[in-house]
């Protein structure tokens, strides 16, 4: 962890401002919405349903509005989108902290969701300008603080949970103002010589914008092909623990496991992601490094695949390991995966745009990746359940390394034919 403060310290002030950001970010967040559904069922008894409509809110407003978002920051500014998600999601935290009605906990759940709309394309195109031509050691480092918030939001959000729900929804609302109030006074705007949109999006029409964004056609070959890796990605959430409780059952050690899965993702991210991008960038090209990356993902899911053919023991230390080595290591081969990924992703998403309009393809990539990981969780629980109804377990562990495979090769073949190297379409954009 020494080695990579050491690296932050090395990028000028606005860049360190956005990776300590991004890491109070998902603090705040994530000490809060794992436990919303228990609090929404639970404390305010709402029906299930009503549970999952809240929560499915929060999901499509940040999803359906990421492009809006990453619109408005190429039109007004990184800076200010950054600010306005911030006071936003302060408001919608801080609403659900106060409100127990069906209509109040909408408007809070859509709030909290479009303000990740705002804010996450701008911070990224935010830090891929001030980083300039470092920008893929610079995402690397962003992913580290990014996961960090990740592990250690749900710890303290179990601590304050404990006392009470509404005082979790406080101190993050709490997070989010000081958030707000600091990137006000000390994240550089562009008067100060900090990046912000290149112009383009402030000299045409937004429906021109979106036309020229639409009409790269290599950009939208590649947002296509990346799907796969957040549908990969995303089974630490979905497949794994299902596979772990289905196992090892719904007490004291499937809670374990299931926590132990999200340590491996998170730690190994945090003490691998520099040298892993390190060691790529000095072997292979962007193109290759994401082919083997989704090809690495395809591959985390054959030890499940494995483990389906095993005998499950009745009980005792043999069932615990098969409901818990498995994905364990599953989710360690995905973060590998991962961490060879995001930072090519990030960089090769600015390269396509040209460097022009690039908080528009960051929303629009989002949200065509925000659709991909709807729909396959979709088939994913499908396939789970198909698997158990027909007695086949292999089912689920098949159909994701073929996913990744197909992906990979996907990628490998827009590499080959020169398709991640250069933008497209952008030329229709007026101005």
């Amino acid at each position: 962890m020494k080695g990579v403060l050491t690296q932050v310290r090395s990028y000028e002030r606005s860049v360190q401002l956005l990776m300590v950001n991004q890491f109070t970010i998902n603090l705040g967040f994530y000490m809060l919405m794992p436990y919303l559904a228990a609090h929404l069922s639970g404390t305010l008894g709402l029906a299930g349903w009503l549970v999952g409509l809240v929560l499915g809110v929060r999901n499509f407003s940040q999803q359906g509005m990421f492009l809006v978002g990453g619109t408005l920051a190429d039109r007004f500014g990184y800076k200010p989108l950054i600010v306005a998600g911030c006071v936003l999601r302060t408001a919608g935290f801080g609403t659900l902290a106060l409100v127990d009605s069906l209509p109040a906990l909408l408007a809070a759940s859509a709030a909290t969701g479009l303000a990740g709309a705002l804010f996450n394309p701008a911070v990224r195109a935010y830090l891929a300008a001030a980083a300039g031509e470092r920008r893929l050691e610079a995402f690397a480092l962003f992913n580290v603080f990014y996961q960090a918030g990740i592990l250690l939001g749900p710890l303290v959000g179990m601590v304050l949970t404990g006392v009470d729900f509404r005082v979790t929804c406080l101190v993050s609302a709490g997070i989010f103002a000081l958030l707000s109030v600091v990137q006000i006074r000390a994240l550089p705007a562009w008067e100060d010589g900090a990046p912000r949109a290149d112009g383009a999006g402030r000299r045409t029409g937004v429906l021109s914008q979106w036309r020229g964004v639409l009409a790269n056609r290599p950009f939208l070959l590649f947002s296509g092909a990346m799907i796969g890796s957040y549908v990969l990605s995303f089974q630490v959430y979905l497949a794994l623990p299902l596979e772990v409780r289905r196992l090892g059952g719904e007490g004291r050690f499937g809670t374990a496991a299931v926590a132990a899965l999200f340590a491996v993702s998170g730690l190994s991210t945090i003490l691998g992601q520099t040298r892993v991008t390190r060691w790529c960038k000095a072997r292979m090209p962007a193109g290759r490094a994401l082919a083997w990356g989704l090809f690495t993902m395809g591959l985390a899911f054959l030890p499940l695949l494995v483990a389906s053919a095993l005998p499950v023991p009745a009980g005792g230390p043999g069932r615990w390991a098969l409901a818990a080595v498995p994905p364990a290591l599953c989710a360690l081969l995905l973060a590998v995966g991962t961490m060879i990924t995001y930072p090519f992703e990030m960089d090769t998403i600015v390269r396509l745009s040209g460097d022009r309009l690039v908080a528009t393809h960051y929303g629009l990539y989002n949200t065509i990746c925000g659709v991909g990981i709807t729909l396959g969780n979709l088939l994913t629980g499908g396939a789970l359940d198909a698997s158990r109804a027909a007695g086949l377990p292999a089912l689920p562990w098949l159909a994701l390394p073929a996913l990744g495979l197909a992906c990979s090769a996907a990628l490998y073949g827009l590499h080959r034919t020169g398709r991640l190297t250069r933008a497209g379409g952008l030329a229709a954009v007026p101005g």
